[in-house]
């Protein structure tokens, strides 16, 4: 994608309200990261400094995560062709019944549709879109017994719509990086009641610092919603969910716009009091609600199926969308940091630690739909460091950066 002009004079541009990016060392690693999408800026532009520091010693000593089930690839696999017909409504969910299980390794449970015949009452980005609206056909004939017609009424609202195209969708054009802001937290407890308190504090700043990137790129911003999901069943916008048959992760669900937090799948004896790690999940399905919006994760879904959902280049299109939305969770780290608050130098280390020990390499012969722990830690640490959209932009990335 072409960047931005910059005219003579014009080097050191920052565009206000956006913070500087704020560099971090990831944690310690066998190999080196490979090389993530950072185009080079046209002269004039401004360049980002030398990487920084070693990090503390710790942060390789994160545990691993436990098993979950795999039978959200086989619904995807089953389900797709009806929902891209009759709009491909998009969600990232945990959800359906039966199947064999397998290690949970990553932010989300990486679903992409609704089970077929879930239908849908609330709106994902298209509600912001055209609709059409019936009005009711008496069938009784009047006094001169002229038969009544029908009308139909379709309602074009104003305002940005959503680009369904993913690599060159107007949120990666130009500097548009998350605005700073202040979070000022209450203590974390590792209960349901202190959890759900925790995250709806959260959502004020995620939605500070989001809705002024996507109303730059002149896209639609609608507030999204969160649930607190408990109990062994339970329904979603995009279908019912089992943990007695698979562990149920939190997720992302675009039919009715709304982030699910189960507090079972908070992994709370892993994480302890690391907020940065519960933040780090938070963000990252805040990020395909970004993503939602701008329409490119529609475009994603849609690319994936026409290649194949369990095709090798299905599979790539699946990671880079995942990747991505990692990449998103650290552009809102780079907001919150430089607001201070409750997110200090300790909070965005634990967040960086936690996304190197996630990734489809901690389950061997599970689908690769999310990417490798090396890559799942260094994009979230690239939109860290960088708090820009377009260098989240995974689409053009070379392949080895989104294995």
């Amino acid at each position: 994608m072409t960047r931005p002009p910059y005219g003579p004079g014009q080097g050191g541009f920052q565009p206000q309200g956006f913070p500087p990016p704020r560099p971090v060392a990831p944690p310690p690693r066998p190999m080196p990261a490979p090389p993530m999408y950072q185009p080079r800026p046209p002269h004039g532009q401004p360049h980002f400094g030398p990487p920084p520091p070693p990090p503390p010693p710790m942060w390789h000593q994160a545990p691993p995560y436990r098993p979950k089930s795999n039978t959200g690839m086989i619904v995807t696999i089953t389900l797709v062709s009806v929902l891209v017909v009759v709009g491909g409504l998009i969600g990232v969910l945990a959800t359906v019944d039966g199947g064999k299980r397998k290690p949970t390794s990553v932010a989300d449970s990486g679903y992409d549709y609704p089970p077929p015949g879930t239908s849908s009452t609330s709106g994902s980005p298209a509600s912001a879109t055209p609709t059409s609206a019936q009005r009711p056909t008496s069938s009784a004939p009047t006094a001169r017994t002229t038969p009544r017609t029908t009308r139909t009424t379709t309602s074009t609202p104003s305002g940005p719509k959503p680009v369904y195209r993913t690599k060159d969708n107007p949120l990666f054009a130009g500097e548009n990086g998350t605005n700073t802001v202040t979070c000022n937290l209450p203590r974390w407890q590792s209960t349901p009641a202190a959890a759900q308190a925790f995250f709806n504090a959260a959502m004020p700043c995620m939605e500070a610092a989001w809705a002024p990137v996507l109303q730059r790129a002149n896209l639609p911003w609608i507030r999204p919603k969160i649930a607190f999901p408990s109990g062994k069943r339970w329904e979603s916008g995009c279908g019912v969910a089992d943990s007695t048959k698979e562990d149920v992760a939190a997720f992302y669900c675009a039919p009715d716009l709304t982030i699910y937090m189960p507090f079972e799948g908070l992994q709370t004896n892993v994480n302890g009091s690391k907020i940065g790690a519960y933040l780090a999940l938070f963000a990252h399905e805040y990020g395909h609600h970004v993503q939602s919006l701008s329409g490119s994760l529609k475009a994603a879904h849609n690319e994936s199926y026409e290649l194949g959902p369990d095709s090798a280049a299905g599979l790539e299109i699946q990671r880079r969308k995942e990747l991505q939305a990692q990449c998103f969770g650290g552009m809102w780290f780079a907001a919150a940091w430089n607001g201070k608050g409750s997110i200090t130098d300790a909070v965005v280390r634990d967040m960086l630690a936690d996304g190197y020990t996630r990734g489809d390499d901690n389950n061997p012969g599970a689908p690769r739909d999310h990417g490798k722990r090396q890559n799942y830690g260094a994009w979230q640490k690239q939109g860290y460091e960088k708090n820009r959209t377009y260098q989240c932009n995974t689409y053009l990335a070379p392949a080895n950066s989104v294995s």
